[in-house]
């Protein structure tokens, strides 16, 4: 599955070298997941949607009786799709899994992920899917209880509409946290959370005396739009370096003012951020890092089948770039090709053959591929 792609025994962040000798058993990225989630992924009908509660497109958490009946109404709203055998399918998920799973199984980036699963069903499920794509599971604690699962709802036009449940899911605490957990490590990837935000405030923390980087993805519009006083504060602490942002979350952080468009998003992040970037879906995406600024269209002329992972994975590829070495436009074009990847096919997993086609696309478009992969 192209292990052994985009590696060097050293790697450069895009502010001088990083070498991997500190702790070489260490994951050169690590993702933090407070709580372990599995995705059930389907395509619905227009009529199943307009039962559930909140705007499609978003996330919103929700109880676990509103998931069982979500679940239970999946069986007779399904839609077939002749270029996926399979119209539902159930694996590991949540953002910052689908971001590791996707450097570690696409790119053969030494990734880790902090987090708790239940001793249930789920859980194994959760464990059995992410280890045999290579993650380092050595930080992913078992607790009892249950596992956190989310319902993934796909539109005909390829839109999903999230509904998460994780009131009682099992997760890891801030004061679970140690600094062995982030020893020898070069970056955290986040996603913003209100209910994870002592967990993630902690985690920055540790981070940063261990001389980490931290990526932070936004997570979507309504978490930005009813959590923004937090999110401006931990943004404003200086201690995010890359922040990901889609074109939804992008407007919503500046609605009210003047000019809420994702250009000035753009410039109020890299305020604060070292590297900022936000994502355009099938426009590709604007970067920013210094006072270079660039715009890359997307890779790969495709309908997507499946939005689900699209930023996920568009991360998985920018921070590949980074720790590699490549330009902010490079790292950029890694980015669009691999978020291109996962709209190929149903959940935020890409397939094998679907990697081949995402190898195929950074050959064409001058990106380094080893010749095992040409």
């Amino acid at each position: 599955m192209g292990a052994e792609l985009l590696l060097n025994n050293n790697y450069n962040n895009g502010a001088g070298e990083v070498k991997l000798d500190a702790d070489a058993d260490a994951p050169l990225i690590l993702g933090l997941q407070p709580a372990a989630l599995v995705d059930h992924v389907a395509r619905v009908d227009w009529s199943l949607l307009n039962q559930v509660t909140g705007e499609r497109g978003g996330s919103m958490p929700v109880s676990i009786e509103e998931l069982d009946h979500i679940l239970s109404e999946l069986r007779s709203h399904i839609l077939a799709f002749p270029n996926d055998p399979l119209p539902m399918k159930t694996l590991a998920g949540g953002s910052v899994a689908n971001t590791i799973r996707g450097l570690s199984a696409g790119f053969g980036v030494s990734c880790g992920i902090i987090g708790a699963y239940g001793d249930d069903e789920q859980g194994q499920l959760f464990v059995s899917n992410m280890s045999s794509n290579g993650v380092d599971l050595s930080r992913l604690r078992m607790k009892k209880g249950h596992t956190g699962q989310c319902v993934c709802l796909v539109d005909e036009l390829g839109n999903r509409t999230m509904r998460p449940c994780l009131s009682n899911a099992v997760k890891v605490q801030a004061d679970d946290l140690t600094r062995e957990d982030f020893k020898g490590s070069k970056w955290l990837s986040l996603r913003y959370a209100i209910f994870n935000l002592e967990v993630i405030q902690a985690a920055i923390k540790i981070a940063k005396q261990e001389g980490l980087f931290v990526s932070l993805d936004l997570a979507s519009f309504e978490m930005v739009r009813n959590f923004k006083v937090p999110l401006i504060q931990l943004l404003e602490s200086g201690n995010v370096d890359l922040c990901f942002a889609n074109e939804d979350e992008a407007t919503e952080l500046l609605r009210g003012k003047q000019n809420a468009n994702p250009e000035s998003a753009l410039e109020f992040l890299a305020k604060h951020c070292q590297w900022a970037v936000v994502t355009l879906g099938p426009n590709g995406c604007i970067a920013k890092h210094g006072k270079e600024i660039v715009r890359v269209p997307a890779i790969g002329e495709t309908k997507a089948i499946d939005a689900t992972g699209a930023g996920d994975l568009f991360a998985s590829g920018f921070l590949c770039g980074l720790v590699k070495g490549l330009s902010l436009e490079e790292c950029c074009k890694v980015g669009t090709c691999s978020g291109g990847s996962v709209i190929r096919s149903l959940g935020g997993e890409v397939a094998p053959e679907t990697w081949q086609w995402m190898y195929k696309q950074m050959q064409i478009n001058g990106l380094p591929v080893l010749d095992s992969h040409k």
